[in-house]
C-alpha cells in the first residue's frame, strides 16, 4: 500500500503548530486533483503559501500550485527564484 506523502507532511506541520480546517485539508487534496501536480509541488506550495501569508490563502496555494507544476518544479530554490522572477515574493 502506498503511503499518502500529503498526508504525511500535514500530520507533521500540525505537530509544528500549523492547524488547518479540514475544509482546507480538502481543498489542498482538491488542488492536486485539479492541477495534477505531484506530492512535492504540493508540499511545496503549502510550505510557500505558510510562509509568504503567514495562513493557509486557498487562491495563494492554488495559484502557487498551478505555477510549479506547469514549469515543472521541484526544488524548493528553483521555486524561489521562479516567485520573485514573477514579482511574488
Amino acid at each position: 500500500m502506498k503511503t499518502d506523502q500529503v498526508a504525511l507532511y500535514l500530520e507533521d506541520i500540525w505537530t509544528k503548530g500549523f492547524k488547518l480546517s479540514d475544509e482546507e485539508v480538502r481543498f489542498i487534496y482538491f488542488g492536486r486533483k485539479f492541477t495534477n501536480a505531484n506530492y512535492i509541488q504540493v508540499k511545496l506550495a503549502i510550505q510557500l503559501t505558510l510562509a509568504v501569508q503567514y495562513t493557509f490563502d486557498r487562491s495563494f496555494y492554488i495559484s502557487l500550485l498551478e505555477l510549479f507544476h506547469s514549469n515543472n518544479i521541484i526544488y524548493k530554490k528553483n521555486a524561489l527564484e521562479l516567485m520573485k522572477k514573477k514579482g511574488i515574493i
